[in-house]
């Protein structure tokens, strides 16, 4: 674990400086044991890194420092737990994939191959970020990797699932976003009235189900 000093009351964590599933794993560990110490405000877990906002008068650096060592050392024998696995329906292409075909141009297949790649494979949620419930999903088959759009859109539609890049995700709600929409989700991935309000959690299993345009 190497750490950063990112502000006067900000401390960086970074386990690997690549994705990887030993780097995932640390910080599934780590990022709860970080929530519950005293002077800690905030906890922003990524792929490989943690960011832990503390109260600058409750403790130091160093104390926050030691703490996360301390605590990893702990949960470093500690099995994970068992991943949930979930499933979400997608309407892929029309107008609910405006990019679909331009993916499969991109990266020389058909829409219908594009669309059977994406929704074979399992993908983990390595963390929530972006907007409140957005998954960042590692496991997109490499063959349909696609770039982000050279303009980003000013709205994407809530239920929206993209590529970008070598990640996939889904828009839990309508903002700007840059990324490929292939095709689109009636679940809702983030309600504030619910408990928890995100429907994904870090460390979860999903699987894309294919799903006739009427269905949703």
């Amino acid at each position: 674990m190497r750490v950063e000093d990112s502000s006067d009351r900000s401390l960086l964590l970074i386990f690997d400086d690549r994705i990887s599933l030993a780097a995932h794993r640390d910080v599934l560990r780590l990022t709860p044991l970080l929530e519950s110490v005293r002077g800690v405000t905030n906890v922003h877990p990524a792929y490989a890194s943690i960011l832990i906002d503390f109260d600058p008068l409750a403790m130091a650096h160093r104390h926050v420092e030691r703490a996360a060592a301390e605590l990893l050392a702990q949960a470093a024998a500690a099995p994970l737990p068992d991943p949930r696995t979930v499933e979400i329906p997608v309407a892929y292409g029309g107008d609910y994939g405006p990019d679909l075909a331009a993916v499969a141009t991109l990266t020389g297949h058909t829409p219908d191959e594009v669309v059977a790649l994406h929704s074979s494979a399992e993908y983990l949620v390595y963390f929530l970020g972006f907007s409140p419930g957005f998954p960042y999903l590692g496991g997109l088959p490499d063959s349909i990797a696609a770039p982000r759009l050279e303009t980003p859109r000013r709205r994407v539609p809530a239920g929206s699932v993209a590529i970008g890049g070598r990640q996939t995700g889904v828009y839990p709600m309508a903002s700007p976003g840059g990324w490929r929409i292939i095709g689109r989700t009636a679940l809702h991935l983030f309600d504030p009235r619910a408990d928890p309000p995100a429907l994904l959690r870090m460390g979860d299993r999903v699987r894309f189900v294919p799903i006739t345009k009427g269905s949703i």
